[in-house]
């Protein structure tokens, strides 16, 4: 066991370090971003190189149904799945000396499963190296932290802080705030720590019980790995302290949306220097180029940045989410940001997506739209200077067949995600947008039941 011990991350070797380790959860995201896996003996784990687990896993819904595969005959074949040891980190709120190991998916040829999320986001990453660029991200996670709720009719409320009140609304950046839930925040850090996870930042948002923490710029699968990761031990801090997070992308009527915004820049490997910033600090014409493409390209993003019908409701006026393609320097109301940095820092936020995505493939269709504005060099129009809410554009689906409609007409996007992902996405999306429509909602008996 000491040969695939040597292998792992530092954090994952202190984890370990002078135990026995007992268990080794071998997972891998599926396509809502849900880990699925088996989980061992340490033992046993140590005598083998891979195992198996069938394809179909990928057409698997939120709601647990099965999706139709469009290939054809559903004949469940077995998957290979091999260990990342660079992603093993610790599962520290377990019961046991227990490890979490990121596997990657092939086929029986060797080849990458390419409907495995993780896969993805590898290709999207791989288009950037073909090119000589590096592309680099830094996600945001907002989140609430809720009352426990068991019962799906009830709606949700905030959590009880330490004081004995609810948690309130409208406090954003105050430090009482989260100090309300210190002792979730407290576990957070600690299982952070204990995995090796830096946590650049937490704060206090606009929601009640809502959470954002900032993750340090890096590689695309190392972050989305590191989300991926985040939303378990998140999960696991709350419930430690009688509440539950959730990471819906609106979970609390008349409250703001949770996003995940994702900051991105691109090296040229060559030389090292930011693609976005010239050697004088000026701004480049592949900035512009990669703004342009995510104006051009994200409505066919849409429906990977926000997969779920409860997406859509976060994109709505006046609560702090971006409902437009506008760009601007230093603005907020823009979908497109330009932070203040310096140039060697230079990035474009995309603030569309949410938090409800799954890392792997919210950053990978935004970095797939980056790729084709930078291919196509094109410009984008022209900036925004006042209040971009105030826009009458209308460039975004609004609802979740609205914007899988887009992406199954959109020949690029389909071309960069790869086909056989996007007919199994759209599939699975499109089964569970059905199975929504077909649940009757309290607004509709509480307004139509008499009343039509």
């Amino acid at each position: 066991m000491s040969d695939w011990i040597d292998r792992l991350p530092q954090a994952a070797r202190d984890f370990v370090a002078g135990r026995r380790l007992d268990e080794v959860e071998c997972i891998l995201a599926d396509i809502a971003g849900v880990a699925r896996g088996k989980a061992m003996p340490a033992s046993k784990f140590a005598r083998q190189e891979k195992f198996y687990l069938p394809n179909s896993i990928f057409l698997q819904t939120i709601t647990g149904e099965w999706a139709d595969n469009p290939a054809g005959a559903f004949t469940e074949p077995d998957m290979i799945l091999t260990p990342d040891f660079s992603t093993a980190t610790a599962a520290p709120w377990t019961a046991d000396w227990t490890l979490q190991v990121i596997h990657d998916a092939y086929d029986q040829q060797g080849n990458p499963v390419p409907i495995a999320p993780r896969n993805v986001l590898k290709r999207i990453v791989g288009l950037y190296a073909e090119r000589g660029w590096k592309p680099v991200v830094a996600p945001e996670m907002e989140f609430f932290l809720v009352a426990r709720n068991i019962d799906p009719n009830q709606p949700i409320i905030p959590p009880m802080g330490r004081t004995g009140r609810r948690a309130a609304a409208k406090q954003a950046y105050s430090m009482s705030a989260v100090d309300e839930y210190g002792k979730v925040i407290d576990d957070i850090y600690d299982f952070a720590e204990a995995q090796g996870f830096e946590i650049d930042g937490i704060l206090q948002e606009g929601g009640a019980g809502q959470v954002e923490i900032n993750l340090n710029h890096g590689d695309p699968v190392a972050l989305a790995d590191e989300i991926f990761y985040f939303k378990r031990l998140i999960r696991e801090a709350a419930l430690r302290h009688d509440c539950f997070a959730t990471f819906m992308a609106k979970p609390i009527e008349g409250e703001p949306g949770s996003a995940m915004h994702i900051h991105h820049s691109v090296i040229d490997v060559a030389t090292g220097q930011n693609l976005f910033s010239d050697e004088k600090g000026r701004e480049t014409p592949q900035f512009l180029h990669f703004i342009a493409g995510m104006q051009k390209h994200l409505p066919a993003a849409v429906a990977l940045l926000a997969p779920y019908v409860n997406s859509y409701r976060r994109y709505v006026p006046d609560f702090a989410a971006p409902i437009n393609l506008e760009w601007g320097r230093d603005n907020r109301t823009t979908g497109l940001r330009v932070p203040i940095s310096s140039p060697e820092a230079r990035r474009v936020e995309n603030r569309l997506a949410g938090m409800d995505c799954n890392p792997y493939l919210g950053i990978a269709a935004s970095l797939a739209c980056g790729y084709l504005g930078l291919v196509e060099a094109e410009n984008p129009r022209g900036e925004c200077l006042g209040d971009a809410y105030m826009s009458s554009q209308d460039e975004l689906p609004y609802n979740l067949g609205d914007a899988l409609d887009i992406m199954a007409e959109s020949a690029p996007m389909r071309s960069v995600l790869g086909e056989d992902f996007a007919a199994v996405y759209e599939s699975v999306k499109r089964n569970e947008y059905k199975e929504f429509l077909q649940v009757i909602s309290p607004w509709e008996r509480e307004h139509l039941l008499l009343n039509v």
